[in-house]
This record gives structure tokens, C-alpha cells and sequence, in this order.
């Protein structure tokens, strides 16, 4: 997934999961505004720990994977 496709599965997420961005927000111990952004796409003052948080309500975590697996950068 590219980066600034992220607010947008985030929204879908939760619309599936039937929660108002009020309910997401609160269960994931942000403000509804910083939610708006997230889906939004304004990630520039996300942090990974608020990221992770709404993901885990989302039922989803943060995973990390080599962009090319055959290549190791030195």
C-alpha cells in the first residue's frame, strides 16, 4: 500500500466496522479532528504510536516489509 493511500483504507475500515469517526477516535484515544486528518490523508503530524492504535481498534497492525525482498542494501 502506498502512503497516502492509508487515510483512505483507514475510512473504509471503519465504515465497515460501522463507526462514526467519534467512536474510532475515542476508542483509539485521539480527537476526532486528528482522525479527519488521518482518513484525509494529512499525515504529516501523525505519530506511528497513534497510527498503531487505530489500526489495533481497526483490528490491523503496523507491519514492515522490504520494498524488493531479493535485494539487501548495505
Amino acid at each position: 500500500m502506498i502512503l497516502f493511500e492509508l487515510g483512505e483504507k483507514i475510512k473504509t475500515l471503519r465504515k465497515e466496522k460501522k463507526l462514526s469517526q467519534t467512536e474510532l477516535a475515542k476508542k483509539s484515544g485521539i480527537s476526532r479532528a486528528t482522525l479527519s486528518k488521518l482518513e484525509n490523508g494529512n499525515l504529516t503530524k501523525i505519530s506511528v504510536a497513534t497510527l498503531d492504535r487505530v489500526l489495533g481498534v481497526l483490528g490491523f497492525t503496523i507491519d514492515i516489509k522490504p520494498k524488493n525482498p531479493f535485494v539487501k542494501r548495505q
